[in-house]
């Protein structure tokens, strides 16, 4: 069985947008690319209905080539659990109020026992100094959390490469 993957929006968005001009950005949107071309066949993606609502916000044609990305994965629908777990990370402060959405990704990620929660949110999400927290919480409520990186994290090297 595949590893299962919770993609959350800034992949499906770097994925699908223009090159950047901030190298910094430009450079994960190279490595999204490259990871959705040579890695995704290894593991079960998943996204959720709440990735489908951010993705059509912003530009009309933008919006369009997210959800032709979506629309080729399994969406998760939100439910009660998703939404205590959400407000849990929240009131143990784990995830800021102010990103009650993330909390939202994570929660998804957890009650649906998915392996990765695959992200480009390095404030909230995709960072070091709070992921205990988010473990230690979602642990408390019965779950076991996901691993929280970025696609960079998942790219293997071609054993062929030197």
């Amino acid at each position: 069985m595949k590893p299962t993957i919770y993609i959350e929006t800034t992949v499906v968005s770097y994925l699908t947008a223009w090159p950047s001009r901030d190298l910094i950005i430009a450079a994960h949107q190279q490595l999204t690319r490259d990871w959705w071309k040579n890695c995704r066949e290894r593991f079960q993606i998943v996204a959720s209905e709440l990735v489908v609502r951010e993705s059509k916000a912003g530009d009309a044609e933008a919006a369009r080539e997210r959800l032709l990305v979506l629309d080729t994965l399994t969406l998760l629908e939100i439910t009660d659990s998703d939404l205590e777990l959400a407000g849990q990370l929240i009131a143990e402060q784990a995830v800021p109020k102010k990103a009650a959405e993330d909390a939202l990704h994570l929660a998804l990620a957890a009650t649906n026992g998915i392996d990765y929660l695959v992200t480009w949110n390095c404030r909230h999400l995709a960072n070091a100094l709070m992921r205990a927290r988010i473990e230690l919480v979602c642990r408390a409520a019965g779950y076991q959390p996901p691993i929280i990186c970025t696609p960079e994290e998942l790219l293997e090297e071609d054993p062929d490469e030197e």
